[in-house]
């Protein structure tokens, strides 16, 4: 009994947790969210990349409204609103020893000039030292696109160029007994090579290197021209290193040598004396919170917004977890979303920001229907390619109106793979014996990881194989409007950048997110500032509480209430349902409640 007592008391605690503590919890949390400190009169925002950096905003809106880290969206939305505040007299950015994403500095190296250009202000950069960690290139050139570029005393500059490292499994398989059954479309294809082979295939090599190729030209381009540098001596120069920041100085590859204090104070005198330096997540939180109340209150044409980040899978998003902060595209929500933006009579053209490497061809084919879908509506749609957008990632974009990338995005990847492990070896190693039944047909087994491929399974799922790779292929022969002979040539795997996918066909325009808001504008016969307006691809606030909570009479309050203040629209809905009931509870005459879609 005692025992019983006990356990009944944990679940009785759990249930008041969950019912009671977590409600208060995320109500308190998201009403400190729309109390952003208020910015003050003289302002120098202090942005740090060293923390990771996601192309959009986490897509749990509850990670989101706890300040989930940055993305590159926000950072250079907030920068487009602090080039007109006057409250705003700089930036100072302090960059990451290792590497930043090609595409996203790329879009951070628009977003920096756009500010000095437009806004007129400074931006300044600090490094404590640049080490060949990821693509350290890409730091080093987001760093060369500030007024001032500072780095520590006696720290290391060692960005002088792209090596990447791959581990090859097939010695290590072909010792224990694992038997990788893999299928490609085609040589480049390589994902899975690793598995296959013990070293680089000729493909597979030639792909790669021509990626990281072009990626370390566009850096070290940019990066002289925004030092103003002739680009074969500035190339020498930094080849020539490691050297120290006293000596990368000297080759005039930076600016300034000193302490991050001495900056600031050096940043302060060249700007505003009295200025103090605000947190970038704090500014931008405010200034979302103005941005939704204003926006609440536009009307007229708008441009639809819809991003997705991830792995493409799918279905909706059905996680219970209100604090897990994964980055997937669910098709059911990024499809519903972009039909949500078809059925919206104030939305013009749809953009698509598309972060992703790829995932299931029915989920990708979901999505590209609702882009004819749009495009037959008469909504032009754009891609803004962030990260990367290949395999599924291209899928979803190939038919798209226009398809807008950096010229470092990781593009193409026209292709397909799949197979499996064959494991029975292996585990008999250690005494483990698989065996297996089958009802039905021969190809029911197949996937089974206790036998290797029969004949007739390998032929059928190599068939399955072709017929998904042909459907790509002719997907982007009929979006790019290319013959299908062209399209076999540059597909087979092939993972382009956006340099050169513009050069084959597979990208329109080079640029970033408002260079695509640009192209959308044209395409929809719009003038003038059009309205943004972002459209939900994942679980609302709303969702996501109601899925850890359950919903019932004794909670509703409380989820209402805290959906509303995690701007929910659907929680209008709710208090008008209760607010309604007690009126007729009253004998008071009530309107149409307001729908809930």
């Amino acid at each position: 009994m005692k025992q019983f007592l006990l356990t009944m008391a944990g679940v009785f605690a759990g249930l008041v947790i969950f019912l009671i503590g977590i409600p208060f919890l995320l109500i308190v949390m998201a009403a400190s969210a729309t109390r952003a400190p208020a910015t003050p009169a003289h302002a120098v925002l202090q942005l740090d990349l060293r923390q990771e950096i996601t192309d959009q905003d986490a897509q749990n809106p509850l990670i989101a409204f706890n300040g989930g880290g940055l993305s590159v969206m926000s950072i250079i939305e907030t920068l487009r609103k602090a080039e007109t505040d006057d409250r705003v007299k700089a930036v100072f950015v302090r960059l990451p020893e290792g590497g930043i994403a090609p595409a996203a500095a790329d879009e951070l190296r628009e977003a920096f000039w756009h500010f000095r250009k437009v806004g007129k202000k400074p931006i300044w950069a600090y490094s404590q030292g640049l080490y060949p960690s990821g693509i350290v290139t890409s730091t080093y050139m987001l760093g060369a696109a500030t007024d001032q570029f500072w780095m520590q005393p006696s720290s290391s500059f060692q960005a002088t160029g792209i090596a990447t490292d791959d581990i090859f499994f097939k010695r290590a398989f072909d010792k224990y007994g694992v038997t990788p059954q893999y299928q490609q479309r085609y040589q480049y294809k390589n994902a899975v090579n690793p598995y296959l082979y013990s070293d680089y295939t000729p493909a597979h090599r030639e792909a790669q290197l021509s990626w990281m190729g072009s990626i370390y030209r566009s850096a070290i381009l940019t990066a002289a021209a925004d030092r103003h540098k002739e680009p074969n001596a500035f190339l020498k120069t930094v080849e020539a290193g490691p050297y120290s920041a006293e000596q990368a100085m000297a080759a005039g590859l930076i600016d300034r040598v000193g302490q991050e204090h001495d900056a600031e104070v050096a940043l302060k005198a060249a700007t505003d004396k009295h200025a103090e330096f605000v947190d970038f997540n704090d500014y931008a939180a405010r200034v979302k919170h103005v941005d939704k109340a204003a926006s609440a209150m536009n009307v007229g044409s708008a441009i639809a917004v819809i991003g997705g980040e991830g792995p493409i899978m799918t279905g909706t998003d059905e996680s219970s977890n209100p604090f897990s902060g994964g980055q997937t595209i669910y098709s059911d929500d990024f499809a519903g979303a972009i039909y949500d933006a078809i059925d919206d009579k104030e939305v013009k053209a749809i953009v698509l920001r598309v972060s992703s490497p790829g995932g299931s061809d029915t989920a990708s084919e979901q999505i590209l229907a609702a882009v004819r879908a749009a495009k037959a509506a008469g909504k032009p749609v754009v891609i803004s390619m962030g990260t990367y957008a290949a395999s599924g990632g291209y899928w979803i974009s190939s038919q798209a109106s226009e398809i807008v990338a950096q010229p470092t995005t990781l593009t193409g990847s026209i292709g397909v793979f799949g197979g499996k492990f064959v494991l029975s070896d292996a585990l008999g190693k250690f005494g483990v014996d698989m065996r297996h039944l089958t009802v039905g047909g021969d190809y029911a087994s197949a996937f089974g990881p206790d036998q290797k491929f029969t004949p007739q399974q390998e032929a059928a799922f190599s068939g399955w194989m072709d017929r998904i790779y042909a459907g790509f292929v002719q997907r982007v022969a009929d979006g790019r409007k290319l013959p299908v002979a062209r399209v076999q040539e540059i597909a087979k795997g092939h993972v382009w950048t956006g340099v050169q996918g513009k050069s084959l066909g597979l990208v329109d325009h080079l640029g970033g997110f408002y260079d695509a808001v640009d192209r959308a504008k044209a395409l929809a016969g719009l003038k003038g500032e059009v309205r943004l307006k972002h459209m939900r691809a994942t679980a609302s606030p709303f969702d996501v509480f109601q899925r850890a909570l359950g919903v019932s009479s004794s909670s509703v309050k409380t989820l209402a209430a805290s959906a509303w203040l995690l701007g929910d629209p659907r929680s209008q809905a709710i208090m008008d349902e209760l607010m309604q009931a007690r009126l007729r509870s009253q004998g008071a005459t009530v309107l149409a409640p307001t729908p809930v879609r």
